[in-house]
C-alpha cells in the first residue's frame, strides 16, 4: 500500500454497520469465539479469490472505531503482525486469531473506550505471504472489495451474536476503501478542508502538507505532526476580516462571535487530529508575524 505498509501484507478489515441508536454488548471475544469468526472472515476471503486462501489471515476478536484503524504507520494492524510473527510454524494458508484472556486481549490490542460509541465497527486484519500471491490477490482486493465485498450470512450472524450487536451490513474493505469512505463523510461533514492533511498523515507521513483555504485554520503537517496557527483576536480579524477596520459596535459583536466560532473550529480540527494518532501543536500567532514562517 505505501512504505508504512508491513512488506507483502494486505490490510483489510470486516466493517460492521449497527443499527441506528443501537451499542454492542461486547467490545472483545475469548480466544474460541474470535478463531471461529476468524475461520468465517477467511472462508469469505477466499470467495473473492480463491488465492487468499493460501495467504496467512491473521485477526482479532475485537471490534473498531474507523480512528484506530486510520492512523499514520496503521499501528493496530503493525501490532497484529507483529504479534503473528512470534508463532511458528509455516505463515501460508494458516488463519491466526487473537482472543481476550481473563477479559483482556494481548499486546496493544484492545479497543479504546472513548472511541466506543461509533456506528461502525471494524474487525481489523492483515493477510500476507508468498509475495506473487499477495500482490494478486492484493490486487483483486483492492479493485472489487468496495463493490462486491459483502460478508457471508454466517459471518455478519455469528458476529452479531458474538458482540451483542444488531448489525444493517456487514461487509470487507480494504485500508483504502475505508479512507476513501471516510474521506466522502467527513465531506459530508463539513471537514473536507482537512482531509488532505489526514490523507499526507495516513498515506504519506513524511510528506508536507498545509491548509490555508479560505476562512479555515491554518494547518501545517510536516515533521509527522499537525501545527495549528493560533491568533491572536487581532491577527485573526486583520487575517480573516481585514474589511472590518472600521466596525461599529454591531460589527464587533458580530466579530467577537466570529472569532468564538473560528476558536471552535481549530478545536474541532485538533480534535480529530489527534483521535487520528496526530500528535498537533498550536502556535501562537500575534499581529504582524507570519504565520506561514511560524508554521514552518
Amino acid at each position: 500500500m505505501n512504505d508504512t505498509t508491513p512488506d507483502l501484507h494486505l490490510l483489510g478489515a470486516l466493517a460492521l454497520e449497527l443499527s441506528p441508536g443501537t451499542g454492542a454488548e461486547r467490545t472483545s471475544l475469548a480466544q474460541a469465539e474470535a478463531g471461529t469468526l476468524a475461520a468465517h472472515m477467511a472462508r469469505d476471503l477466499a470467495g473473492f479469490t480463491q488465492a487468499a486462501s493460501a495467504l496467512q489471515l491473521v485477526t482479532v476478536g475485537a471490534h473498531y472505531d474507523v480512528v484506530e484503524l486510520l492512523r499514520p504507520g496503521w499501528p493496530l494492524h503493525r501490532e497484529l503482525d507483529q504479534l503473528a510473527a512470534r508463532a511458528p510454524g509455516d505463515a501460508g494458508g494458516r488463519v491466526i486469531a487473537f482472543g481476550a484472556h481473563d477479559g483482556k486481549l494481548p499486546g496493544a490490542l484492545t479497543p479504546q473506550a472513548e472511541h466506543a460509541g461509533g456506528p461502525l465497527r471494524l474487525v481489523p486484519f492483515v493477510l500476507g505471504g508468498d509475495a506473487a500471491i499477495a500482490a494478486r490477490v492484493g490486487e483483486t482486493l483492492e479493485r472489487d472489495l468496495m463493490e462486491s465485498g459483502m460478508a457471508g450470512a454466517e459471518t455478519a450472524l455469528f458476529a452479531q451474536e458474538a458482540f451483542g450487536l444488531r448489525i444493517e451490513h456487514a461487509r470487507f474493505l480494504t485500508l483504502h476503501d475505508l479512507a476513501a469512505m471516510m474521506a466522502l463523510q467527513y465531506e459530508h461533514a463539513g471537514l473536507a478542508p482537512l482531509w488532505p492533511v489526514l490523507e499526507a498523515a495516513l498515506l504519506a507521513p513524511e510528506a508536507e502538507e498545509w491548509l490555508e483555504q479560505g476562512p479555515e485554520p491554518v494547518v501545517h503537517y510536516v515533521d509527522r505532526e499537525a501545527r495549528i496557527a493560533m491568533f491572536t483576536p487581532q491577527a485573526w480579524r486583520e487575517r480573516y476580516a481585514a474589511d472590518a477596520a472600521h466596525a461599529s459596535e454591531g460589527d464587533c459583536a458580530r466579530l467577537e462571535r466570529g472569532f468564538a466560532m473560528f476558536q471552535a473550529r481549530q478545536r474541532q480540527f485538533a480534535a480529530l487530529l489527534e483521535a487520528h494518532g496526530i500528535p498537533v501543536t498550536f502556535v501562537h500567532c500575534d499581529v504582524d508575524t507570519d504565520s506561514h514562517a511560524e508554521l514552518a
